[in-house]
């Protein structure tokens, strides 16, 4: 039936596996990480050396002795590096260890003249050669940040490495220095410069040449990661957005997150026929998407195939934060992934809210007292506000954010009162009697997004810090009161993470596994604000819409944990702009999250 959950006869269901790395890679991977290891052992303990796991030092792909050691140690960390890109099948980490190998076996038969060394690296070598088709993944999206990131992390590898070259020849350092005159040792040791340690022998050419690998290794990787050609991640063009907001008018009714997708950071894969799309954002190799497709059921799939076509492409790690149940649905049949319940979706039925009632009694006692102290309110769509009036509205929001980094990807729309955005609400408190300040009388302000043609979603909440407590629940209220002569039916407010295990968890009779999870629900709260956040949407007794993140395999959750909290910007890796230069962007910048209070809303 058109506009339902897409079916098709039995025994021609078709099911589209996410890019799980092949078997070869993963082995080759883990090899080389292992390698790397055992080359960096070989560098910098001489013990090693003459123990008994001397002969799997035979494999690798540098030699000992103070040209050879250095070799060594660099080829460890070089493989080290290699290794995470092989198993996610990445074309030019292959072209680097088809390159290194050899070389390494070079260096086996100079410096040792071993046979056997050079054997075993050249068969380490085969299965790459072999199976070259499978390592045909296409770069990430990248900029010059990571060559920031990688001068960082290997100057500190290089000198923790550097301190265990230095200590690792104790019997034959002379005299007995101190903990700086060694990190001095190193540090000039990584410029090519000597030092204050000296040692017996030939130990201190081979400490030498070990630090100044380090650091030529660390200038290196970082001039290459400097001046290589940028990748930036795939943006929404003119197009995209314009094709997208055709899709939003004829089914942006099914899902409160739709309006989301025009967010500009993200890109978009359409379905063969144009009639569905996936918006997705790369964070850290993962492929994250939010919400359900968007347009039309029937063509969902054509849109999910071409997602998991292009994250089998580039190797990236597929992900869908926050689908509705028929979206998961659709998702787990066509993929073959797994859906978890994240938590529950609060959604107020316009025409069955009302300030009367016992249930009601402490936010409508709230509201009275807030109105009592001569606050006001004014709920109007954005095309109706002047552009001086979107300007302050817009300043406000910006000051009034909690954090430097703005939050929100999955939930959020990333900017206020853009021209193309008229079909937006905006509720804001006034308090006239006010001695007028920089936003002169403006207090609160909440944005919502369209949902369909009779439906609103609550996109971000801002307050001024020294208004009085109570303007969320204010506004909330005055734009479900304010709804009908807006043809407003229903709104979307917050999403509440793991709401079912906190409201079951509290009731008479849950057992000690579900208390002790709602319990530690509790104490994460004091970060992330889960309890809270779910105690605040109940106040408005609305229903709760379960959501789901749909996955590959059990293990790839930390991964996509991890990334969704990049992506909704509890964690920066990047160091942020400042906020001057971030203003002439605002396009650009993610947004912020609907919070109970300011930006501190859930994970």
């Amino acid at each position: 039936m058109s506009g339902g959950v897409p079916t098709k006869p039995r025994g021609t269901r078709r099911v589209l596996h996410g890019p799980r790395p092949e078997r070869v890679p993963l082995l080759v991977g883990r090899a080389c990480a292992l390698v790397g290891l055992l080359d960096i052992a070989a560098g910098v303990f001489p013990r090693f050396r003459h123990s008994r796991v001397h002969a799997l030092a035979e494999v690798l792909p540098g030699a000992f002795g103070p040209f050879a050691a250095a070799l060594s140690l660099s080829a460890g960390v070089l493989l080290l590096l290699l290794a995470h890109g092989l198993k996610r099948r990445k074309r030019r980490a292959w072209r680097a260890a088809v390159a290194l190998l050899p070389l390494g076996a070079v260096a086996q038969f100079t410096y040792r003249h071993s046979l056997l060394g050079v054997l075993i690296s050249l068969a380490l070598l085969l299965p790459l050669l072999r199976h070259r088709d499978q390592f045909a993944a296409l770069p990430d999206p990248r900029s010059r940040w990571r060559a920031l990131a990688n001068l960082v992390l290997m100057s500190a590898g290089s000198v923790v490495l550097g301190l265990l070259v230095v200590n690792a020849h104790p019997h034959r350092m002379v005299g007995a220095p101190s903990l700086a005159d060694r990190l001095t040792h190193v540090l000039y040791g990584l410029f090519g410069v000597e030092g204050p340690v000296d040692y017996r022998g030939d130990t201190s050419w081979t400490v030498a040449f070990s630090l100044g690998a380090l650091g030529l290794l660390t200038a290196v990787t970082t001039i290459y990661l400097a001046f290589r050609p940028e990748h930036p991640a795939a943006r929404l063009t003119e197009d995209d957005e314009t094709r997208l907001r055709a899709l939003l008018a004829r089914h942006g009714g099914r899902d409160s997150l739709g309006h989301f997708a025009l967010r500009r950071d993200k890109a978009v894969v359409f379905s063969p026929s144009g009639k569905a799309a996936v918006t997705y954002r790369v964070v850290s190799g993962v492929m994250l998407a939010s919400g359900d497709p968007i347009g039309d059921v029937e063509a969902w799939p054509g849109a999910i195939e071409r997602f998991m076509d292009e994250a089998r492409a580039h190797s990236w790690t597929p992900a869908v934060m926050g689908c509705s149940e028929t979206g998961g649905e659709v998702w787990t049949r066509e993929t073959g992934l797994d859906a978890l319940e994240l938590g529950d979706e609060a959604v107020v039925d316009v025409a069955d809210f009302s300030l009367a009632g016992r249930a009601m009694r402490n936010v409508r006692q709230m509201v009275k007292r807030i109105e009592r102290a001569g606050y006001e309110t004014r709920v109007r769509r954005v095309a109706d506000l002047s552009d001086a009036e979107l300007d302050r509205v817009r300043r406000a929001a910006d000051a009034w954010r909690g954090t430097d980094t703005e939050r929100g990807f999955s939930m959020a729309l990333g900017r206020v009162g853009d021209a193309s955005d008229g079909d937006c609400l905006i509720a804001t408190a006034h308090k006239p009697d006010a001695e007028p300040g920089e936003y002169g009388d403006l207090k609160a302000v909440l944005h919502f997004v369209p949902w369909g043609t009779d439906g609103v979603s609550l996109d971000l909440m801002r307050r001024d810090r020294a208004a009085d407590p109570g303007m969320n629940e204010l506004l909330i209220v005055a734009a479900l009161q304010a709804a009908p002569r807006l043809g407003i039916a229903r709104v979307s407010l917050n999403f509440a993470m793991f709401r079912a295990a906190l409201a079951r968890g509290e009731k008479i009779g849950a057992g000690p596994v579900l208390r002790a999870w709602r319990g530690l629900l509790v104490f994460l709260s004091r970060w992330f604000q889960i309890e809270s956040l779910y105690k605040f949407n109940a106040k408005f007794r609305p229903r709760w819409e379960p959501r789901f993140v749909v996955y590959r395999a059990s293990a790839d959750l930390p991964r996509i944990g991890f990334a969704a909290l990049q992506a909704e910007g509890f964690v920066t890796l990047a160091p942020p702009l400042p906020r001057v230069l971030r203003r002439h962007t605002p396009a650009r910048r993610p947004c912020a999250h609907r919070v109970a209070e300011g930006d501190a809303r859930a994970a």
